[in-house]
């Protein structure tokens, strides 16, 4: 069976974002790094490393992942925004590699205006130079499939097939995907047909064995929308079938698969979508689950921070409503 988990907070440490894990009994976690409003944060103490290692330790079975901050944009014509991005990219990829986190992921940014041809093309290269810049090579990046809100690259499987032809960066390399950004995208998941006719071109343009990690969040908006706006399991656009068909696809019965959806006081709403889907491993039909109830409480305390949606340009990010990281 996959191993079910979520995007946890890190107030207080990141070390404390296992023991969260564990209070929702996740078995794969993700996390951010640092603030996500500052190009250059304080490096990782000695003290931090060590907190968090200890953890790693305890949950040597948990994969992890880190996400990247949604301030940098490897793909920006800007180049001051280039400079940046490059930098802060290396600098995750360092303290990944220092805290024991095999993957991180990141979002191949927004083009504005250049082009999708052309924002490729510079992902490709600030990719690699920030691989190069980047002292630590075990890191394996994933980039993340996108909804095509705005100037974003990725939301096609062929655009993140050619990022992958064209970067040279020297350390593995694969693909997270998300649920609600392929649909946003036009990759439909809704029923049988639609789920193997999407996962077939996905093999036939990327390859299934680059598929490394998933993030499992519903869709507040339609098919083909191209918005990005996530959802509690069940309750949004795609609905319960969609991950029914993954959850027991045996291609991915090893794969981390975590939420970004909605957050709540006491991580309630992570229980609850958890439970959701681990009983669609079991279940015939939508009548055997539950129907979600959502806590609408944000705690930033107990695993609720709230995460801003990328904005285009970028760099221009808003602070709304906790709808899930992107």
């Amino acid at each position: 069976m996959p191993l079910l988990g979520a995007h946890m907070s890190i107030a207080g440490g990141l070390h404390n974002a296992f023991q969260r894990l564990l209070q929702v009994r996740g078995e794969a976690l993700q996390v951010f790094l640092k603030n996500q409003r500052q190009w250059h944060p304080p490096p990782l103490s000695a003290h931090a490393v060590r907190l968090f290692q200890e953890e790693r330790d305890n949950f040597a079975h948990v994969p992890v992942a880190a996400h990247d901050s949604y301030l940098i944009n490897l793909a920006a014509p800007d180049p001051d925004i280039a400079e940046k991005s490059v930098g802060a990219f290396a600098s995750e990829l360092d303290a990944c590699a220092q805290l024991g986190i095999e993957f991180l992921i990141l979002h191949p940014g927004f083009h504005r205006g250049a082009g999708i041809s052309t924002g490729i093309a510079r992902f490709a290269k600030n990719l690699d130079r920030a691989c190069a810049l980047a002292k630590a090579h075990s890191v394996t990046v994933l980039i993340e499939t996108t909804a095509g809100q705005g100037s974003g690259i990725g939301s096609k499987f062929e655009e993140i097939a050619d990022m992958l032809m064209k970067s040279k960066a020297g350390r593995p390399l694969g693909v997270c995907f998300d649920t609600c950004h392929a649909f946003a995208a036009g990759y439909d998941l809704r029923d049988e047909r639609s789920y193997e006719r999407t996962f077939d071109r996905f093999e036939k343009t990327i390859g299934l064995r680059l598929l490394r990690w998933f993030h499992l969040n519903d869709s507040k908006a339609g098919f083909g929308s191209r918005v990005d706006r996530h959802e509690h399991i069940g309750r949004g656009r795609i609905g319960l079938q969609g991950f029914r068909l993954l959850v027991n696809d045996p291609r991915f019965e090893s794969h981390p698969m975590v939420l970004e959806t909605p957050k709540g006081k006491d991580l309630r709403n992570d229980r609850k979508n958890l439970a959701t889907l681990r009983s669609l491993l079991r279940s015939v039909d939508d009548s055997e689950s539950e129907p979600f109830e959502e806590d609408r409480e944000a705690d930033p305390e107990n695993g609720g921070e709230r995460r801003p949606t990328p904005r285009d340009p970028a760099g221009s990010l808003k602070r709304g409503k906790p709808s899930g990281h992107t």
